[in-house]
């Protein structure tokens, strides 16, 4: 299936792509922008942003919509890895930093010990900036959960990913029920973080089933919905059923926020779940918590 004109990316700004990805690999460290193959990673990084993948980069589930790699072996955790990733956000120079996980079911706690340790460090080495974590389901650990959340992270985002309908398919590890009981516990047991979510389109699902999505998040309390289009990595993964319209995301945003009451619905062909994440910083003025 042909890709439409209104999918087209800007010419990444390269001499600005490779100071990062110099300093990314001067310091050892992964990002989802680049082992996603992110269609957005001229724009971020020539705006000075980036998505820290920590724990990786291979992942124990092998979701067949995601290009990253496979990898379920036990591996240990590199202690070195918050640190270095502090002294990014530092060098960066960045308001606003998301930093997600591969899954790592072969771990007791999923990874949140590393989550709470990358927290401390950016915390000692940029105290200004603002911190977004993108996390997984930690199997329904909510222990896990818990000591993530105790170190204070600012925005708590947890992908939905897809429609109901479509997770033995898409993500045939993950539990619908479970990912809304994971946002819900959040948004009931830490009132002052910002809680978000996102999902693809394009899977084969109705835009009516994205509309009954988008009322479950909110009646799980989730502020920040991004919606974006879905773009197979390559032939071993999942196909593009259909290109949703532009007019069709401004619908889906419109939907949301007018008639639903996110704080925020960013929807377009070419959003991802940390596209102008830094907007949060706007958010956090006018609605503070």
């Amino acid at each position: 299936m042909l890709k439409p004109q209104w999918l087209r990316v800007k010419a990444p700004q390269h001499e600005r792509i490779g100071d990062l990805a110099a300093l990314l690999a001067d310091l050892k460290l992964n990002t989802v922008c680049q082992e996603a193959s992110c269609p957005n990673i001229g724009e971020c990084f020539a705006g000075g942003t980036a998505t820290f993948l920590i724990m990786g980069p291979g992942c124990t589930r092998a979701c067949p919509y995601c290009d990253i790699d496979f990898d379920k072996s036990v591996r240990i955790l590199d202690p070195t890895e918050p640190e270095r990733l502090g002294e990014a956000v530092s060098r960066m120079h960045l308001k606003h930093v998301v930093i997600t996980s591969v899954n790592r079911d072969d771990l007791v706690d999923g990874g949140a010990s590393q989550f709470v340790e990358c927290i401390k460090q950016v915390r000692r080495k940029s105290a200004g900036t603002t911190i977004e974590l993108l996390i997984p389901d930690f199997c329904g650990n909510w222990d896990a959960l818990s000591t993530v959340m105790d170190a204070g992270p600012n925005v708590l985002n947890h992908n939905i990913e897809t429609v109901p309908s479509l997770y033995k398919i898409a993500r045939p590890q993950g539990i619908y029920k479970r990912s809304l009981e994971l946002l819900k516990r959040v948004s009931d047991g830490w009132m002052d973080v910002y809680v978000k979510s996102g999902l693809m389109v394009g899977l084969g699902e109705r835009d009516e089933e994205i509309c009954d999505v988008l009322v479950d998040l909110k009646s799980n309390n989730v502020d920040i919905v991004t919606i974006g289009q879905y773009l197979s990595p390559g032939p071993k993964h999942l196909a593009v059923e259909r290109f949703v319209e532009p007019n069709q995301f401004e619908w889906f945003k419109h939907y949301g926020e007018t008639e639903l009451g996110f704080l925020q619905v960013i929807s377009s062909p070419l959003t991802r779940s940390s596209y102008h994440a830094g907007e949060v910083r706007r958010l956090m003025e006018l609605y503070p918590r």
